[in-house]
């Protein structure tokens, strides 16, 4: 079934414009969904939408938007009204400025959308400008007016289209500055920091979309189908870290580079050499006595003993 669009209007960089139509890029998966159940007799709770003070039950086409100006105090908000406030982004897309596309720090991207021609007249000039946009590497910003709000919108290429995301304002984000002001400010450990970079870089790989599956849920499902069937089934445990465990970080990494299972990975680096001084050779032994063979030297890394650890 072909997708409906959830607003039309039109994209505009300065004289140039031409028609586009937004497109949820997400939907429902069919995702688990759950009803409240009286468990004595096993039906479905049914909510009831009634006037708070006379306790009257009113259908939800009765009702209207109210603002809420004082405590209890109300002002009816009219279509009309709402239709008073329409400002230019509720028809037009306009782009406002450019800027570099690692500008924009993740947090705030919010809800995606693809950004698509509508009809044949403008495609000429949708795709002048998707690929003069794609030829910068810059971010087009933007606003779009969709259920009576104004969003912020970024604009960028994604194959042969446009897709917009929708951004979190300023006000919208929480402070973090209290989350991390503990934290010291020494550097760490190079040695450490060489270690957790072999770490990233053994685990590193091509992102598979499959990599972001909703485990939780597969998991619920496979619940929900063996108690259909009157099965059990058992709960796996989660191993939860000890909070108060005091662990030794330089033998955390290189037991987790030997538990990477890569025979050939970089060997942990060589511990600062030691400024004592160098011991004396010891005697060679007699003639009827054999040289005992000096014991194979192993890295960090790879000790059986480290592997039995892990």
């Amino acid at each position: 079934m072909a997708q409906r669009p959830i607003w039309r209007g039109h994209l505009r960089l300065a004289l140039v414009s031409c028609p586009i139509a937004l497109y949820s890029a997400n939907h429902d998966r069919g995702s688990l969904h759950f009803n409240l159940i009286n468990p004595k007799t096993g039906n479905r709770i049914k909510m009831v939408t009634q006037d708070a003070e006379t306790g009257d039950p009113l259908s939800r086409g009765d009702l209207v938007k109210g603002y809420e100006y004082k405590k209890d105090g109300y002002l009816i908000v009219s279509d009309e009204d709402f239709d008073t406030a329409r400002i230019e982004s509720s028809s037009t897309v306009k782009i406002e400025k450019f800027v570099d596309a690692n500008s924009i720090d993740p947090i705030y991207y919010d809800a995606s959308y693809y950004l698509a021609p509508d009809g044949d007249s403008g495609e000429d000039v949708y795709v002048v400008l998707r690929d003069a946009i794609a030829s910068t590497g810059k971010i087009a910003l933007s606003r779009v007016v969709i259920a009576r709000r104004e969003h912020p919108i970024a604009i960028m290429p994604m194959g042969k289209g446009l897709v917009a995301h929708t951004l979190h304002e300023e006000r919208d984000l929480n402070d973090f500055a209290g989350l991390f002001d503990h934290l010291p400010s020494a550097k760490p450990d190079p040695d450490m920091i060489q270690l957790a970079t072999q770490l990233i870089d053994r685990q590193t790989g091509k992102y598979d979309p499959a990599d972001i599956e909703d485990r939780y849920e597969t998991r619920l499902r496979a619940v929900i189908e063996a108690k259909l069937k009157g099965e059990g089934i058992e709960a796996e445990e989660a191993a939860e870290p000890d909070r108060g465990n005091v662990v030794d970080l330089m033998a955390a990494l290189r037991k987790s580079l030997g538990q990477t299972g890569n025979d050939d990975a970089t060997p942990a680096p060589k511990p600062a050499a030691s400024k004592s001084p160098a011991p004396k050779a010891k005697a060679k032994p007699a003639a009827d006595q054999p040289e005992k063979a000096p014991p194979k030297k192993t890295s960090a890394a790879s000790r059986p003993a480290a592997r039995r650890r892990a």
